[in-house]
């Protein structure tokens, strides 16, 4: 199963959905023709490119095309049989269907379909849980000021009247998220946080260190998954720590999902059975629209069902009707298939690097992620970044543990499998892509700024660029990115 089509759809699926998308940009033409042009130019841009971005996949025609309905004119603040706006049964059904294939698909008690990306299904996730586990008289608070202006002391004194509430989540230089309790973030001023890390020598979850850290600490949340962890976890021990300490397991499983629903990780790497509360994104490895749910079990249920408006507004119903769709993509044996396959191929990519001696943070991967040190070529990340985007290999710089060059300009770069699986790429192309990767960051030297030593500046050597560019566009014609989809 491609991103091109269903299960059981071929040729006849992408004649139809040529058709469908040929129609539709001659209406977008009619009104601005740059747009038209610009959609054009992102599929061509696509095609063209090595995808490596761990965050990034490509959705089916189906899930496209459900984002491009009235649905998007529909206002439907509430919950199912409960909106806040007449003549909202058509979006019922939407959200009703969305949320049972979540159920189904991950073994889910309850399921939350309304969040519009993998940060406010994490907002949603942490309200809910101090909603049900915390009297919290000091919320109310924040309607008095503007969230950006409230002052380190209102944040104090607001947490002090939530009864002093914490958060231990991953530190985001070994692996952690933005709103896994980063200060800066949102999610670092409602909690006093606190971030355990990997072990400095192996780069692995030390269970060990967070279990000591949670005695100590005594969070209301322990936060596991990742970023840019490139090994799995033991959701069955995070539990066990949670339970000891008296916290409530939350489990961010967006960049994996994908792996969860395909049946690649199961029993104690299957984070729904011991989470009392997951949050996802739908697209990343999930394959669908760009958006985010929350599963939980019945405890947590009535509060996240307040999702909107607690923290959201209005729901998107036509995005909320692509994750239904997607959601039943991912119920086909296909997609079991896939997800071995986005997993069999970060392997193979980390293989790549290490017979070529790049070093790998932890070594290697056992999830769809490759986080690749660059230090040992002379360059930072940014470096990295900028010289294979020349070289047509889409990548995103990131932090590695303990990282000298910070959040910004990094010492990393992250690999991701599923896009390129989803065009069709094996064990050997991935290998071959590894092969291209190393080739441009041997021949790209860092270069001065007009004021000395630069961390984004950099030199390729000539013609690098031209020929790993044409050796990449070999691979992608011979996995074309919806075949049979001519505009």
């Amino acid at each position: 199963m491609t991103a091109t089509s269903a299960p059981g759809q071929g040729a006849e699926y992408a004649a139809t959905a040529s058709e469908a998308y040929r129609a539709a940009l001659r209406v977008i033409e009619s009104v601005e023709p740059r747009i038209a042009d610009a959609t054009r130019k992102e599929l061509a841009d696509q095609r063209d490119s090595l995808k490596l971005i761990a965050s990034e996949n490509y959705a089916s025609p189906a899930v496209l095309l459900t984002m491009g309905t009235w649905f998007s004119d529909k206002y439907a603040e509430g919950t199912v049989g409960h909106r806040f706006y007449a003549a909202c049964q058509n979006v019922d059904t939407v959200e009703a269907l969305a949320a049972e294939h979540a159920r189904e698909l991950f073994g889910a008690q309850y399921a939350y379909a309304q969040p519009h990306s993998g940060i406010d299904a994490n907002l949603v996730a942490y309200w809910a849980i101090l909603a049900t586990r915390v009297e919290a008289p000091g919320l109310a608070e924040l309607g008095a000021k503007h969230v950006n202006d409230l002052s380190e002391a209102d944040w104090e004194s607001l947490r002090a009247k939530m009864g002093n509430q914490r958060l231990l989540g991953m530190s985001l230089d070994t692996g952690g998220h933005l709103t896994h309790g980063f200060r800066p973030n949102i999610s670092g001023k409602m909690f006093h946080q606190r971030q355990y890390g990997t072990d400095p020598t192996t780069g692995f979850l030390d269970y060990d260190a967070v279990a000591a850290a949670g005695r100590e600490f005594k969070p209301l949340v322990l936060v596991a998954g990742y970023s840019a962890y490139p090994r799995r976890v033991n959701f069955a021990k995070m539990r066990e720590i949670a339970d000891e300490v008296g916290a409530v397991l939350m489990v961010d499983m967006a960049h994996f999902a994908g792996l969860v629903a395909g049946k690649v990780f199961t029993g104690d790497e299957d984070p729904v059975p011991h989470a009392q509360v997951v949050t996802t994104t739908t697209h990343k490895s999930l394959r669908g629209p760009r958006g985010g749910l929350v599963l939980a079990t019945e405890e947590f249920a009535p509060a996240v069902d307040k999702g909107c408006p607690m923290v959201l507004g209005g729901p998107l119903s036509h995005v909320m009707a692509a994750k239904a769709v997607a959601l039943a993509e991912a119920r086909q044996p296909e997609f079991r298939t896939y997800a071995q396959a986005v997993a069999d191929n970060a392997r193979a990519l980390a293989d790549g690097f290490i017979k070529r001696d790049a070093g790998l943070v932890t070594g290697g991967t056992d999830n769809h992620l490759v986080l690749l040190d660059v230090t040992s070529f002379g360059l930072t990340g940014r470096q990295a970044e900028s010289a294979l985007l020349d070289a047509g290999i889409v990548t995103n710089r990131n932090a590695i543990p303990a990282d000298p060059n910070g959040a910004w300009y990094t010492s990393g770069i992250r690999f991701g499998s599923p896009a390129l699986t989803t065009r069709g790429f094996g064990a050997d192309e991935f290998d071959r892509v590894a092969d291209l990767v190393v080739e441009v960051l041997e021949n790209t030297q860092p270069a001065a700024g007009p004021n000395g030593p630069s961390k984004a500046k950099y030199t390729i050597a000539d013609g690098v660029a031209a020929r790993v560019h044409a050796a990449a566009a070999e691979l992608l014609e011979a996995n074309p990115l919806y075949p049979g989809l001519t505009l």
